[in-house]
């Protein structure tokens, strides 16, 4: 079988820059920060995780932001329809506007229209929740589409969720084939939080396995009772996505575990190919 990208014995030999390909850009090109900017997106993410609306104290101490500065990009967000104002509780929440934002990206996002029939057939055929994710940095994925069968296993995931890149299956393959520099990926890896953490020489073979076999498996590891199989999409030589497949652990090794991951590995093929013409 045909190796993917810089396993871990060639990701080593990128050490002695000790920089990653998106750190190694930003000291090429310097972005001018924006304070404002930077602070209306913590917000907006402190929203979306949040399980109630905030008042402007709350949403202030979170983000160590002055609060009458939090009360002014509050309001800028509310005036753009990104955010909603409750006058009774004092408290901010998401507004539509923001559903409107990811409906226009989705419907532009070759990725997502792509990949969407390939994850219900997946779904279906299996009985598992398929999921594909973008990888936004070497910090972060994104869930941008999902297909769930009636009986499979119910977890808290949709379209938007933001997961550490490195974790679970996905995070080996971003980590076998994203040719990224070992210390850049040992610096994440320490802060990464697992049910049945691997150590680190068990995960850089994994990731090795991962180069060679062309998908990775997490069985239990992120969480206790349920394997993640994903493969990577690259469609110009580097990792740019993922399609993953969730299930409880005993339904996926009769599903076959290692003929899910031929599976995925192969419609992750033709995924790339077909994102390189687009």
């Amino acid at each position: 079988m045909r190796p993917l990208q810089r396993p871990p014995s060639q990701l080593a030999a990128g050490a002695a820059a000790g920089l990653d390909a998106g750190e190694a850009a930003g000291q090429a090109a310097v972005i001018r920060q924006v304070p404002a900017v930077t602070r209306a997106a913590a917000i907006l993410r402190l929203l979306s995780r949040s399980e109630a609306p905030l008042g402007v104290q709350p949403i202030a101490r979170a983000l160590g932001i002055v609060p009458s500065t939090c009360l002014h990009i509050l309001r800028a967000l509310v005036a753009e329809e990104l955010v909603a104002f409750d006058p009774a509780t004092k408290r901010y929440g998401l507004a539509s506007g923001v559903v409107a934002l990811a409906r226009g990206m989705l419907r532009h996002d070759a990725f997502s229209n792509l990949a969407q029939p390939v994850l219900d057939a997946l779904a279906h055929r299996h009985g598992a929740t398929a999921i594909g994710v973008e990888v936004a940095s070497l910090d972060h994925i994104v869930v941008v589409a999902i297909s769930r069968p009636g009986q499979a296993l119910r977890l808290q995931v949709d379209v938007g969720s933001r997961y550490p890149a490195l974790i679970s299956a996905t995070g080996r393959c971003i980590a076998a084939c994203g040719g990224h520099p070992w210390p850049a990926l040992e610096r994440r890896f320490a802060g990464l939080r697992w049910q049945d953490p691997p150590s680190l020489s068990q995960w850089r073979a994994d990731i090795a396995a991962t180069a060679q076999a062309g998908y990775a498996v997490d069985e239990g590891r992120y969480i206790a009772g349920v394997t993640v199989v994903a493969a990577p999409v690259m469609p110009r030589g580097r990792v740019s996505h993922a399609l993953v497949m969730v299930g409880v652990s005993a339904q996926l090794r009769r599903i076959g575990v290692a003929a899910l991951g031929e599976e995925l590995r192969a419609e992750a093929a033709v995924l790339s190919r077909r994102l390189a013409d687009t």
